[in-house]
């Protein structure tokens, strides 16, 4: 299906793609991660990740749905200036759903009521250590927003049938200070520059609606 349908044939088959907001599925499954396109910077054997969730807002705009980004304070120690879902660490005793709408609530003020909640995406590893469960839900075209400064400094949003084209799924590459290459996913929107972890998820996105091949 292409997104062209009517919005409630849109939410329906996006829905049907993803997996059940179920305590027992949450995080089970297919793993994707800052690893898939870097092999063989993957550690060797266990390692203990922190649980945490994001946002995957769908606004239901009347052009067609667009997905709610932000762009990370410059003030944060970790992931300055980056694109990012809205999200963080799971609280102990949470599920992902309520982590998701939790952090939405407090980065950039999004009412929790207005969410319409349609199911997880594939869980996503970053280099960094986290287990990230991507939420998706549907927002409809009127809210107010307050941003947290301290954790924000920008929300946009950017059309979900651009991100969802593989023709603008960039690949990129950069040394580390270690002198290793990484490559990861990028799509750049006007003047925003969506790559790393939030690229992965999108892609992973992606690949779990229309059924691509894992990278």
């Amino acid at each position: 299906m292409s997104l062209g349908g009517s919005a409630s044939e849109i939410r329906q088959w996006i829905a049907q793609h993803l997996d059940p907001l179920d305590d027992s599925v949450a995080g089970a499954g297919l793993l994707r991660s800052d690893f898939d396109l870097n092999p063989a910077n993957a550690p060797s054997g266990e390692v203990a990740l922190t649980p945490a969730a994001v946002l995957v807002g769908l606004v239901e705009r009347p052009q067609g749905l667009s997905v709610l980004l932000t762009r990370r304070a410059d003030t944060l120690r970790r992931h300055t200036g980056q694109v990012a879902f809205p999200g963080g660490r799971m609280d102990p005793g949470e599920t992902p759903w309520k982590t998701a709408l939790r952090e939405a609530q407090e980065e950039i003020g999004l009412d929790p009521a207005l969410v319409s909640l349609a199911g997880l995406s594939t869980p996503y590893r970053t280099g960094t250590g986290y287990h990230v469960t991507p939420v998706v839900g549907f927002i409809p075209p009127a809210f107010d927003l307050t941003i947290n400064a301290d954790e924000v400094a920008d929300v946009f949003e950017t059309p979900f049938g651009f991100l969802m084209d593989p023709a603008n799924h960039e690949e990129h590459h950069r040394e580390t200070p270690a002198g290793d290459v990484r490559r990861f996913y990028a799509m750049t929107w006007e003047n925003q520059f969506i790559w790393g972890a939030t690229a992965g998820m999108l892609r992973a996105l992606y690949d779990r609606l229309f059924g691509a091949a894992v990278a």
